[in-house]
């Protein structure tokens, strides 16, 4: 008979022993992502609405924030319902997703955040070439690229 193992779970470390703190956690990590939601929905929405506001600098802003709510409810709604239910458990595909996710968001922010300084840098040193260097095509190109750079990461890995 041979020896064999699997992983179905991953056990969480919980934040507190006490029920108090476990609750008291979970309020504070609902206010934080409902802050986050609130904030993000409110910029999507006033640059999506706002005709002025239909710049390169606010439509990286945009990207910005639907990246950030990304980023954000991938480990908060886990952390919230572990605080709540008094669970540890994980499943194994539950952890690979939400590393997948995170590292995918947070790689994807920093480009756009250099992008950001990009334009930042060509409004400021270059002003009378902003347009030239900075036309919706060129945005859209550069906010295409730093989503795709999310999955770089994931090109270096193997999954057998």
């Amino acid at each position: 008979m041979p020896n064999s193992s699997s992983i179905s779970e991953f056990l969480l470390l919980a934040l507190a022993d006490t029920r108090q703190l476990q609750l008291l956690h979970f309020w504070l990590l609902l206010g934080i992502y409902l802050a986050a939601l609130l904030g993000n929905g409110l910029i999507s929405t006033a640059v999506a609405c706002d005709h002025r506001l239909h710049t390169p600098m606010y439509f990286f802003l945009l990207n910005l924030a639907l990246l950030d709510l990304g980023c954000i409810s991938t480990t908060l709604p886990k952390a919230m319902a572990n605080a709540l239910w008094h669970t540890r458990a994980i499943s194994y595909a539950g952890c690979a997703a939400q590393v997948f996710f995170f590292l995918f968001f947070i790689t994807a922010e920093y480009s756009l955040l250099t992008i950001m300084s990009y334009d930042r840098y060509v409004a400021i040193c270059k002003p009378l070439h902003y347009r030239t260097l900075l036309g919706s095509r060129a945005c859209a190109t550069m906010a295409a690229a730093a989503w795709s750079t999310g999955q770089a990461p994931w090109r270096l890995y193997r999954l057998d």
